[in-house]
């Protein structure tokens, strides 16, 4: 398996009729996470301590909240909060 990230729970049903400049970056930013968790948790499958705490990462046009999943080599964007600006 390789590192990926995807929508979770509401998120994937908000990024239905958000948008598509907005979730543009927002799979920018999501993207980047995977690069960077790639990079730190280099044996992600073999992990045995707790995973990172989840964030909140602003994007033009709103923000939206993620989860990183070491074991299961996953960036979960779990809500999306489009604002307009």
């Amino acid at each position: 398996m390789s590192w990926t990230w995807e929508y979770a729970f509401g998120a994937e049903e908000a990024a239905r009729t958000a948008p598509p400049a907005f979730l543009a970056e927002v799979e920018r930013k999501a993207a980047e996470m995977v690069r960077a968790a790639e990079a730190l948790y280099v044996h992600g499958r073999s992990h045995d301590g707790d995973d990172p705490r989840g964030g909140d990462i602003a994007v033009p046009g709103g923000m939206f909240t993620y989860q990183i999943v070491v074991r299961s080599e996953r960036v979960y964007v779990v809500q999306l909060t489009y604002l307009g600006w």
